[in-house]
């Protein structure tokens, strides 16, 4: 079968790979969207230490089950099921503590195992989630950028941490997800910076009571609606030096940042006015199962997404769709890939 080989550095090439086999309690699905994730960007990059090459990269990803193991439902034959690509064990103790998400022996298909950027991919059939009829696989293959979005917005309100103001860094994809799944839980003036007007646009269609296209901005909007304060919540979902030093400047005392983007791995960060200001700097890994459920709960009930949705390009267009995502970002949000063809 073909699949998109990730080789190192801007090293990519579709070619012929061995087709999984479904064992016992695994599915084998054949992708028909699968999203190029920014994480994914970097590790195309070679700026991604969990990444090994060769790989078949993929996380984001729907399609139909072709082959189920052994004790798996044969009724999911040929259904069109969105796909967890995170697993645990269950057993250890983050994972008693519910924080599957951060379990020591956690596998993501894409990362751990060949991912959706090929013909074929097997997946745990405990984490494959059956679409209603007329629901398409490039939705859901947004579950899984959503239940970021999903996990990092419950991070920022945790704890019964109070918020009324809070904005979001950046409006690409998980940009995106984390501020819909702000809005969706209820916190009532959510705000976007993002300098790609384009982006901007999308954000204030999905949600954003305001878009802003430099810090600087937001920070003039925010001291006008809080009385000078700053925002209760800033979730920078870039995670570069400057998006994470501007997330802190644009925080009232006592506020909480989240930091969900993998951009660069060092920073910089001026300490003092942390701690004289107490605020709370939390990271935001991934999502539990009951993130990704209600992720796709909103997106199946057409409460969230992107908008109107790209077509899926074939494998063969991979790896020149890596190179120009490179380049920086446009207007558009998410580009699928698909081994069907279609």
């Amino acid at each position: 079968m073909k699949g998109i080989v990730w080789h190192g550095p801007e090293e990519m090439s579709v070619e012929e790979v061995p087709e999984p086999e479904a064992g016992p309690g695994t599915v084998i699905v054949r992708p028909t969207a699968t999203g190029i994730c920014g994480s994914e960007i970097e590790g195309y990059l070679g700026k991604m230490g969990n990444r090994t090459p060769p790989l078949v990269m993929g996380h984001e990803f729907a399609g139909t089950v072709t082959e189920v193991g052994d004790g798996v439902d044969e009724g999911l034959l040929g259904r069109t099921v969105a796909v967890n690509p995170l697993s645990s064990d269950g057993t250890c103790r983050l994972c008693r503590a519910g924080l599957t998400n951060l379990c020591p022996n956690r596998r993501l298909v894409g990362i751990h195992s060949p991912g959706g950027f090929a013909e074929f991919t097997l997946a745990p059939a405990a984490n494959v989630y059956p679409l209603p009829e007329g629901v398409e696989a490039r939705t859901g293959a947004l579950a899984e950028p959503l239940a970021n979005g999903v996990h990092a917005a419950r991070l920022g309100t945790a704890g019964g941490h109070p918020v009324e103001h809070a904005v979001v860094i950046g409006a690409g994809t998980i940009g995106l997800m984390c501020l819909q799944a702000a809005v969706l839980d209820g916190i009532p003036e959510v705000h976007a910076v993002e300098p790609h007007e384009g982006r901007r646009n999308q954000a204030l269609a999905l949600g954003a009571k305001g878009a802003h296209a430099s810090g600087e901005e937001a920070q003039e909007a925010l001291e006008a609606a809080t009385g000078g304060l700053g925002a209760d919540l800033v979730i920078d979902a870039v995670g570069a030096e400057a998006t994470r030093r501007a997330a802190l400047s644009l925080l009232r005392p006592g506020g909480r940042a989240v930091f969900i983007g993998l951009h660069d791995d060092d920073s910089t960060l001026g300490f003092h006015g942390v701690v004289r200001g107490q605020i709370d700097i939390q990271g935001s890994y991934a999502y539990t199962a009951a993130d990704f459920e209600q992720a796709l709960s909103w997106l199946v009930d057409g409460e969230a997404g992107i908008g109107e949705l790209p077509p899926v390009l074939p494998l063969e267009d991979g790896p020149g769709a890596f190179a120009d995502l490179v380049r920086g970002p446009s207007a558009q949000i998410k580009v699928f890939l698909s081994g069907t063809g279609s």
